[in-house]
């Protein structure tokens, strides 16, 4: 059995999302992101030929276009408000407050900074615009079952790192 990541292995990774301007972390997980590799496209193809031949605890660095990912900065996706508009429940930064238009679509927005006078929610993913690095360390590698190699990943999962990002907002 070899202890490298090559086509269907069972890989768990863990992740982060680093701010190169400032070096804050923006995202962790909580737990590992397991996939087939060779199998499940749950990374881009660049990530994927980086991890081919790496080892239980090495760590690879890859710059991530977020403007491919999101798009560009949409300003008009940020408002603001006066506070006794506003629910005091969501007088909370990193509150999500999901908003439709009038055509009934639905969007989430985040609040970005309060005061006693007013609010200001962004509707922009939190890592659009940035200039990040993401940061994967390699956690386990084993043969993948059958059942994984179908699925892509653990068995009665789905990993989609997009979805993941998502939800970290």
């Amino acid at each position: 059995m070899s202890d490298t990541i090559e086509d269907e292995k069972f890989v768990e990774l863990s992740y982060k999302v680093i701010d190169n301007k400032s070096g804050n972390v923006l995202v962790t997980v909580d737990y590992p992101l397991g996939y087939v590799h060779g199998v499940n496209d749950v990374m881009s193809e660049q990530v994927t030929k980086e991890l081919y031949g790496k080892k239980v605890g090495d760590i690879i660095e890859m710059p991530i276009d977020t403007t491919l990912l999101y798009g560009e900065r949409d300003e008009s996706l940020v408002f603001t408000d006066r506070i006794e508009n506003v629910p005091e429940e969501y007088r909370e930064i990193g509150m999500t407050i999901t908003m439709e238009n009038e055509r009934g679509e639905a969007r989430s927005f985040i609040v970005t900074r309060f005061d006693e006078k007013t609010l200001t929610v962004d509707g922009n993913n939190p890592l659009c615009g940035r200039d990040v690095t993401f940061m994967l360390e390699v956690l386990s590698i084993r043969d993948a079952t059958d059942e994984e190699i179908e699925a892509g990943g653990a068995v009665d999962a789905n990993p989609d790192l997009n979805e993941i990002l998502d939800r970290a907002k």
